[in-house]
């Protein structure tokens, strides 16, 4: 509407100044060189200085207009004064487009400063910096875990750990790593966590910074509580029978060394007692040097020699390693992996170990199961990530049981040692990884090793 009142404005002008002209060229070819042609030509000169005005009002109107927008001025508002009624309408739209304008900027700057609220009210320390060390944005948490007021660079933090500071600018996105700080003599355990991001074609690196030692300390704790434990009732299973042993042989022995005549006295009922007690010494003495030696073995794992290794070269390995001891059980065993040819970074020797670990508690489960079967699965996960899974429907794990499965020597077959599960969550965490478990009684057990 506006634009067609625009174009009628114009194009009346130019017919006007057309007549016009016309007009002189008539009175002087009819009159001649008088006042009426004079007069006429000023009307024109009168008319083409309007038609001037007028489009460069508009103009300027249109350039003031834009000129808010690009400086996102939206405090002003237009009245297009000397435009006539007909630009009214376009008054309006500059008017409620300003308007809209400004309830957008006062939205965001609301959402800014609430954003600002949270952040600076979190309890984590947050910090983001640019490549070059440049402080962009520290909250107060942060500024009260360093103790300091204001920074621009992180190198001031040096002061603090230079070992911290170092590995922020050394850290890729996506990356944890986990910083020791002693600070005014206290030990501290942070937790880092780094990602990157870009504004204006500029580089940003946000760190959050979290002091685990409390939780650290107390996760000790329970794991030394734990292993107390089990270590308290491993070994008083084999130290109480022997001293109880030793001494009944000791009491046998007093009363031999009591009678006249020794040699004599020693009956077959006797010499068989003495046997007897000194093969069970012997025998939990072995089976505490066995609990020793299994000890030692979760505490020296190799350190992992880390390879690209496609996942169906590993699980064939473990099933032609497994497929007899499997098939004379009567399991059937399933290879799933999505897709083909998915691969994995890790040591191949120490993975293998974990999933034949799996396997035999798997096909343990499995005794007396009718339609036994296993798979061994694996797939990516929707961040990416390797994950590979035994599954099984054999008896699986009781709900009070499965979360004591993978402390040190914590077992449940009698004949077991304990230190399967717990020596394969170990290898997964050197890897970076975890391992855990799932169970449906007699439905459904599946071990997850996720990289």
């Amino acid at each position: 509407m506006v634009y067609r009142n625009f174009k009628i404005n114009i194009v009346v002008r130019i017919i006007l100044i057309t007549v016009m002209i016309l007009a002189v060229f008539i009175s002087i070819y009819r009159f001649g060189f008088n006042v009426t042609p004079i007069l006429l030509c000023v009307l024109i000169i009168f008319q083409i200085s309007d038609l001037i005005r007028y489009v460069q009002k508009t103009n300027r109107y249109l350039t003031s207009f834009l000129e808010s927008i690009r400086y996102a001025d939206f405090s002003r508002s237009f009245k297009l004064e000397g435009l006539g009624s007909a630009y009214d309408e376009m008054r309006d739209a500059f008017n409620d487009v300003i308007s809209d304008f400004q309830k957008i900027r006062t939205e965001k700057e609301e959402h800014f400063h609430y954003l600002q609220n949270v952040i600076q009210h979190i309890g984590i320390s947050l910090i983001a910096f640019q490549k070059d060390g440049s402080v962009e944005m520290i909250n107060n948490s942060a500024k009260k875990l360093f103790q300091i007021s204001k920074i621009k660079n992180i190198d001031q933090l040096e002061s603090y750990s230079s070992e911290l500071v170092k590995k922020m600018k050394n850290m890729k996105s996506g990356e944890r790593i986990l910083v020791q700080v002693i600070d005014n003599d206290m030990m501290m355990q942070l937790a880092i966590y780094a990602t990157e991001f870009k504004i204006r074609m500029q580089s940003i690196i946000l760190v959050s910074i979290q002091n685990i030692q409390s939780e650290l300390e107390e996760q000790e704790m329970a794991a030394w509580q734990k292993l107390i434990q089990v270590l308290t009732h491993e070994i008083m299973n084999s130290i109480t029978p022997i001293a109880s042993l030793s001494s009944t042989i000791n009491e046998l022995l007093k009363d031999i060394d009591t009678t006249d005549n020794k040699p004599q006295m020693i009956d077959d009922e006797t010499v068989i007692d003495i046997r007897n007690s000194l093969k069970t010494i012997t025998k939990r003495s072995t089976g505490l040097v066995h609990f020793v030696e299994s000890y030692r073995n979760l505490t020296k794992i190799p350190k992992p020699k880390f390879n690209i290794i496609p996942v169906k070269e590993i699980f064939n390995n473990v099933h032609l390693l497994m497929e007899k001891n499997i098939k004379l059980k009567g399991i059937d065993c399933v290879i799933d992996i999505s897709p083909p040819s998915l691969e994995l970074t890790a040591d191949e020797e120490l993975i293998e170990q974990v999933l034949i670990n799996l396997i035999k508690n798997a096909m343990h489960a499995l005794s007396n199961i009718e339609n036994a079967k296993i798979i061994m699965k694996a797939f990516m996960d929707k961040r990416g990530r390797v994950v590979v899974q035994l599954i099984d429907n054999g008896s699986g794990i009781l709900k009070e049981v499965i979360d004591k499965i993978f402390v040190p020597f914590f077992t449940t077959k009698p004949d077991g040692s304990g230190i399967g599960l717990s020596l394969s969550k170990q290898i997964m965490r050197m890897h970076g990884g975890t391992l855990t478990a799932q169970s449906e009684p007699n439905v459904k057990t599946s071990f997850t090793l996720r990289f």
